[in-house]
């Protein structure tokens, strides 16, 4: 038996605590005519915490799953249900082509900034290209978490470092009631990947590293990455079950893998080629396959000059704004190719010895 190490979780919250911080979302005196009605919500919200009560709604796992009497959450099932029929979409070869194009900046003109991003002008001008051909395009726009009201993607709680198989694909973490973690945006966009037969990422660099929610997102896909799809079979999170399972021999199953991607990471002071090069490292990792030198870029737009100014100097980079075309045309012949197998035939199918 592997010894599962304790001792870095803090006590739970008091009652007075608690009180405190799920007030905190009706301090404005518009609430103040509902005091009776906050004050009854709060004692419910106090018993769930209390009581851990992250999944309110459970139905057994049935056929199909190691423990078929295991309690698991209905909205996770809808969750995996969703994922399954994407998965035969996307395996159908008489379903239209489908490329998803994020977004990665966390700049829009709906909140702060007042100003849309360079990256979204960048992910319209790929997209234009895109429904000029047969292809089918989803625009995720991660910039949503920053103007959007209750859109969240919680961070990756990393299940994996205590043993892969208690990581599940796809993530059994969230929605966890019990916290108020809900309505995570992640349940959908996990759906959006798996029914993508290409994916493109355009990117800016947010000190040297890719901004916020794209690194939520990117954590999150970890269980598309070797995730357990039977939750069941570790009993929810029991860390001792899913210890003994990868000890056992895990074969970690890559969800997503035989997929195209194309990347454009710009900036304009540094680090593009340290962001790009951690991007198209994290997609060769999970299985898929880039669309060639074309559709793999780092560029600055306006070198150190005025953020001010910016969107006019992307307006006057006709050269920038080509290489955006030519990423998206790499990208939409690569799925082309892909889908009548003759991308995936150039691929040699080789064992990872080590495939962590």
């Amino acid at each position: 038996m592997i010894e599962i190490r304790k001792g870095q979780a803090p006590a739970k919250l008091g009652r007075s605590e608690f009180g405190s911080r799920f007030r905190a979302a009706f301090i404005d005196p518009a609430f103040g005519a509902e005091e009776q009605s906050i004050a009854r919500l709060e004692a419910i919200a106090w018993e769930a915490y209390s009581q851990g009560r992250k999944a309110p709604f459970t139905q057994k796992a049935g056929p199909g799953y190691a423990d078929p009497d295991y309690d698991l959450s209905i909205e996770w099932v809808a969750t995996k249900q969703r994922l399954d029929a994407a998965q035969l979409r996307w395996a159908d070869p008489a379903t239209p082509s489908r490329v998803l194009l994020i977004c990665g900046s966390s700049r829009n003109d709906g909140s702060c900034p007042g100003e849309i991003s360079k990256s979204f002008r960048l992910t319209e001008i790929a997209r234009e290209v895109l429904e000029r051909t047969a292809v089918q395009t989803d625009v995720l726009d991660l910039s949503l978490l920053t103007s959007e009201y209750g859109r969240n993607i919680y961070p990756c709680k990393g299940c994996v470092s205590t043993a892969m198989p208690l990581c599940h694909w796809p993530c059994t973490c969230y929605p966890n009631h019990a916290l108020n973690q809900t309505n995570d945006w992640m349940a959908e966009i996990y759906e959006r990947w798996t029914a993508a037969h290409a994916v493109i990422i355009v990117s800016p660099v947010y000190w040297y590293q890719s901004p916020s929610p794209l690194k939520l997102m990117i954590d999150r896909l970890v269980c598309a990455d070797g995730g357990n799809p039977d939750p069941t079979s570790t009993s929810g999170k029991k860390a001792g079950k899913a210890k003994e399972i990868e000890m056992a021999g895990w074969d970690y199953p890559q969800h997503l893998a035989g997929r195209a991607y194309g990347l454009i990471v710009h900036g304009d002071v540094a680090g593009i080629e340290g962001s790009r090069r951690g991007l198209s490292d994290w997609l060769d990792w999970m299985g898929f396959i880039d669309a060639g030198p074309q559709a793999r870029l780092d560029r600055y737009i306006g070198y150190f000059e005025p953020y001010a100014t910016s969107h006019e100097t992307l307006d006057k980079d006709v050269f920038m704004q080509e290489e955006a075309r030519n990423m998206a045309h790499a990208v939409a012949k690569a799925v082309v190719e892909l889908r009548a197998g003759r991308l995936q035939a150039v691929q040699p199918v080789l064992s990872r010895p080590r495939p962590k």
